[in-house]
């Protein structure tokens, strides 16, 4: 129940009930044991943490891996980086709690921006860094940034709750929805802008940089001076015995070969 026109009556209108609590009511409603509702709340619950448990991961390792151990501290030892990593999950947990307990949009919102968030930043840059191989590191930050930045942009001016965390606490009028959005799309699709705006970016700044592909270091692609002695490879540059050393077999397969070679013979002599 909510006032919502502040007159201190409490209408039809301001009553209301939560989607969560029908679902969570219904069992119960339909005469079943009350395990089932149970039940019920243990699927939802474990639904939502078998997507969370796996971004949160994802987002802490690769903030104690990329932003600390390669920028902050490249001398860190591992147990260390493991420790940072269980902290940063930590407070990024916090973090995701307190944005969900403010209620900035309904789930459908939510899930479909962070996949417009996802498209508009990383699709341009692993599609090109792939398949194009004159992209370059330069090329590939500028566009995720530009994708991002055009998504978020859109979506601060066209979804309510963003435009009032924005604009001082304002309200998003229809007479400003309507001068805000472009060809009529909904603010949940805002990745169609970053994503072609991240593929241009890209191209025109990897093209009026320098190429890739110089070195040992940064691409990852075939040296393009390799020095005597050594070989080019697709991750790194490595001595000729090292690769040597590398290709050869393990001790453990002669072993394994020689047992199963004279189990055979005993075997034929007993047949014999």
């Amino acid at each position: 129940m909510a006032d919502i026109n502040k007159d201190g009556i409490l209408q039809l209108a301001e009553i209301a009930i939560g989607g969560d609590i029908i679902v969570l009511a219904t069992p119960e409603i339909g005469g079943l044991p009350y395990v089932v509702s149970g039940l019920v709340a243990a699927g939802g619950l474990a639904a939502a943490l078998s997507t969370a448990d796996g971004l949160l991961l994802t987002i802490a390792n690769a903030l104690s891996h990329d932003l600390y151990y390669k920028i902050l501290d490249p001398n860190a030892s591992t147990a260390r980086r493991v420790m940072v990593s269980k902290m940063l999950l930590l407070v990024v947990a916090l973090c995701a709690a307190y944005v969900a307990a403010q209620k900035p949009a309904d789930i459908l919102f939510l899930v479909s921006a962070a996949f417009s968030f996802a498209a508009a930043t990383f699709f341009p840059a692993l599609t090109l860094g792939i398949f194009w191989k004159r992209a370059n590191k330069w090329g590939a930050s500028l566009g995720m940034i530009a994708g991002l930045g055009v998504t978020f942009y859109y979506m601060m001016t066209t979804q309510p709750w963003l435009y009032k965390l924005t604009h001082s606490g304002a309200a998003l009028t229809p007479e400003i929805l309507k001068a805000n959005t472009w060809w009529d799309i909904a603010p949940i699709s805002a990745g169609l802008f970053g994503v072609p705006l991240g593929f241009a970016v890209i191209i025109i700044v990897s093209l009026l940089t320098k190429a890739p592909g110089t070195g040992n270091s940064g691409t990852g692609r075939t040296c393009a001076l390799p020095q005597p002695g050594w070989q080019g490879c697709r991750c790194r540059c490595r001595p000729l015995s090292t690769v040597a050393a590398e290709s050869k077999p393990p001790p453990w397969r002669g072993f394994l070969r020689s047992l199963l070679a004279g189990t055979g013979r005993a075997r034929s002599n007993t047949v014999q």
